[in-house]
């Protein structure tokens, strides 16, 4: 019997506050990692995929009832660092007339930002049992300079045995000092992983392109063996294990987008659930497009189960 794909998401997911002023409001959690490893739970079966995540969370009772609400998602959580003296970050949603979302953000104490604070971490420690380790620029982005050190330094050590290092160049401007440090990070990033998934419009914002077509060119001439260009309702580009050719695939028209929200990061794990599990790069992002195409015709970072089986069980990917 073969053993399940071992895979783990590093990253923050943070209390989501929705609200509109003072008065009432709704508590939930979310962030582009996490939901990822959300979407690819439901995209594999618990024998083809095992999915963990690593992260800090507090010894507070949010952070408990965070802990058993991933649990209760199907989420490994051995990787999960407990950390006195530190909270989850937290984000506030308003919404406008218009249905335009505004974000403010409370992570100065946030448990994430100081995983690598153990002398070494459960992730460090069982770093050699994972077959796929996953990563963004947001992960990135609220770590210091030697956490960063410390990250990169295994993901190179793993990717050397075979382990498939995966990149999400998901960027948020305001996490980052300066320009400069971004690109020389994200340089980083890209250099020590094997698969890279690029939102265009974040790579012209990181790398300070002119124009959508100045991004795609520096792209896609990125020395990395996997690259997805994901391109908004424009076909998504894939280059598949050091070939030369881009392959050109269509998304999925949407009469109406209802949220954006997690297009990307669902996109991520229907690409991945497909790909490690033996697919071709063209299938994956086929099945990748779908899934994002249903994702933005609903509210929130995570549509209802039911709203995605007839993808989940579809022949054609």
């Amino acid at each position: 019997m073969n053993q399940a794909i071992q895979f783990i998401a590093i990253g923050e997911c943070m209390l989501e506050v929705q609200a509109n002023g003072f008065g009432p409001c709704v508590l939930s959690y979310g962030g582009d990692t996490f939901n990822t490893s959300v979407y690819l739970r439901r995209c594999a079966s618990v024998k083809d995929i095992e999915v963990s995540y690593a992260t800090g969370l507090g010894v507070d009772p949010l952070s408990l009832q965070l802990k058993q609400a991933w649990q209760g998602l199907g989420i490994n959580l051995s990787a999960v660092e407990t950390i006195e003296g530190k909270l989850p970050g937290m984000y506030l949603i308003e919404t406008d007339d218009k249905g335009e979302r505004s974000f403010h953000f409370w992570r100065e104490n946030s448990a994430a930002r100081a995983y690598f604070q153990a002398t070494e971490t459960a992730l460090e420690k069982a770093a050699s049992h994972f077959d796929c380790i996953y990563f963004s620029g947001i992960s990135l982005a609220i770590l210091d300079e030697a956490s960063r050190k410390r990250l990169f330094a295994m993901l190179q050590k793993v990717r050397a045995t075979g382990c498939r290092v995966v990149f999400d160049n998901n960027f948020r401007p305001k996490l980052w000092t300066n320009r400069n440090l971004a690109q020389s990070v994200y340089l980083e990033a890209f250099a020590a992983c094997h698969t890279a998934m690029i939102t265009l419009d974040d790579h012209q914002a990181v790398f300070d392109c002119a124009t959508l077509e100045e991004a795609l060119q520096h792209a896609q001439s990125l020395a990395i063996p996997e690259v997805v260009i994901k391109r908004g309702a424009i076909n998504t580009l894939v280059r598949q294990e050091n070939t030369v050719e881009w392959i050109s695939i269509a998304t999925q028209h949407v009469q109406q987008v209802i949220d954006t929200t997690a297009a990307g990061d669902s996109f991520a794990a229907a690409y991945l659930s497909r790909r490690l599990c033996g697919k071709n790069a063209e299938i994956a992002a086929a099945f990748g497009n779908a899934l994002a195409a249903r994702v933005i015709q609903h509210r929130g970072a995570l549509i209802p189960m039911e709203s995605m089986k007839d993808l989940m069980n579809s022949q054609e990917y």
